[in-house]
């Protein structure tokens, strides 16, 4: 039988009970500054209110926040898919990530091409450093926790 993503993930996601997940959340400051000490594999789950880096080790996981400044999006922005003026919140970001060994960028909608296209501009060294780009709901932290962890498990038995 071919299983889709969708069913990939679902499995995935329920099999959460039986992992013990040590999940420690910390609220970045202004500049979205992390600790210096970066975990060799890394994800972010952003969209265009706020961004979710999660630094992954082999029994605990470190969440941090960045918040989108809030931005009234018009009528005309609305239908034509831009938001306003989210350069300097993807810059917090990028800031926040740098040293990263591997990064999977996840999330629900643009917000993560939108990244990807400042990092190409802006960050050619944490461009590199992109391993994947996957599109993920809203999924609570120990089910993203989970999530990337089988992803960089699988990404690095094979090399």
């Amino acid at each position: 039988m071919l299983r889709t993503r969708r069913d990939y993930r679902q499995r995935w996601f329920t099999r959460l009970d039986s992992f013990a997940i040590d999940l420690h959340t910390r609220h970045s400051g202004p500049f979205g500054a992390l600790p210096q000490r970066m975990s060799h594999h890394v994800a972010v789950w952003i969209d265009h209110r706020e961004a979710k880096i999660f630094q992954i080790e082999a029994d605990t996981a470190e969440i941090s926040k960045v918040a989108a400044p809030h931005h009234h999006v018009t009528r005309k922005a609305s239908e034509h898919g831009t938001h306003a003026d989210l350069g300097g919140f993807y810059h917090d970001v990028a800031t926040a990530l740098k040293g990263t060994g591997a990064l999977l960028i996840v999330g629900p909608s643009s917000a993560k091409l939108d990244f990807i296209r400042h990092l190409q501009g802006h960050d050619h060294a944490l461009e590199a450093a992109i391993c994947g780009v996957e599109t993920l709901d809203h999924p609570t932290d120990p089910q993203l926790v989970a999530y990337v962890r089988h992803y960089f498990k699988d990404k690095d038995r094979a090399g």
